[in-house]
């Protein structure tokens, strides 16, 4: 901590940073009312990109956290941080035992292997493409190549969900659900695929929507905010849900990750269990 009485962490990465990031914010975030500061140094490979990170260390000490696989690098890391008094944690040694300890072998200790340009990586950047273009009821022809289409009514995250999707290699289509506007012919079509409704309380629906329109500059009442239109409209759009036997998902108190893993879920059910209808959400 300085003399501000902010936290500083310095997160070291022999690759992109992405796997240490992510995590450490994972984990930071149940700690959200500490001032805090993370410092990012990525592709670390030789002693001398180190002694460059030693030195941010030295001006501005905080927890180290880092993914290193060379033994060299690390070792000179940790010997450095223990002269400094500030603590090294390597965030993956944890996993990397209790997995070797469990096949059998050793790791290879490849800086960067995670981030390889494998068929995984390919599948994500295809989905995240196939989202984009499918977003809002574009595309509807290209439906029957997604793994789920969302419908809902207008706020309800459908495309913030469809792009967290896309990043786990999910392909997420979506449609929004309009009052007295049809919905695309090739949604009906889609006998066999997943079909998600997403519904939201109406009250933080008006909310939310009175937001928007306030960014655009647009105050005044519409039916899109009137709350007694906006209740019938999830009403109506909940009911619809049902009698079309599709999964319904209450997005109101969920982040968009615990959506995300929702309908994951119910994609892994209808993989290992076809023939029984998933439960509302």
């Amino acid at each position: 901590m300085d003399k501000l009485g902010t936290y500083h962490f310095h997160l070291i990465s022999d690759a992109s940073g992405e796997t240490i990031r992510a995590l450490t914010r994972a984990c930071l975030v149940q700690f959200d009312d500490i001032p805090k500061v993370e410092h990012h140094w990525s592709m670390i490979r030789t002693k001398r990109q180190l002694r460059r990170v030693l030195k941010g260390i030295k001006a501005e000490p905080g927890m180290v956290l880092y993914t290193l696989v060379n033994t060299v690098i690390r070792e000179f890391l940790e010997t450095e941080c223990e002269g400094m008094n500030v603590p090294c944690v390597s965030v993956l040694d944890p996993v990397m035992t209790a997995l070797g300890g469990y096949l059998g072998v050793k790791s290879k200790a490849r800086p960067g292997q995670q981030h390889q340009l494998d068929s995984e990586y390919f599948g994500r950047i295809e989905a995240m493409d196939f989202a984009l273009a499918t977003d809002d009821g574009q595309r509807t022809q290209d439906y029957n190549q997604a793994h789920v289409v969302i419908v809902g009514v207008s706020r309800t995250s459908k495309t913030p969900t469809c792009i967290y999707l896309a990043n786990q290699g999910v392909k997420a289509a979506n449609v929004p659900l309009v009052p007295g506007t049809p919905l695309p012919d090739a949604l009906e079509e889609r006998k066999d695929g997943l079909i998600v409704g997403l519904t939201k309380d109406p009250n933080r629906l008006v909310q939310i929507r009175r937001n928007r329109l306030r960014m655009l500059q647009q105050e005044d009442e519409t039916d899109y905010t009137d709350p007694e239109l906006v209740q019938r409209e999830v009403r109506d759009a909940h009911r619809f849900f049902v009698e079309k036997g599709w999964p319904v998902i209450d997005v109101t108190r969920r982040s968009i990750e615990e959506t995300a893993a929702a309908i994951l879920g119910l994609l892994e059910h209808r993989r290992t269990a076809p023939r029984n209808p998933p439960e509302q959400t």
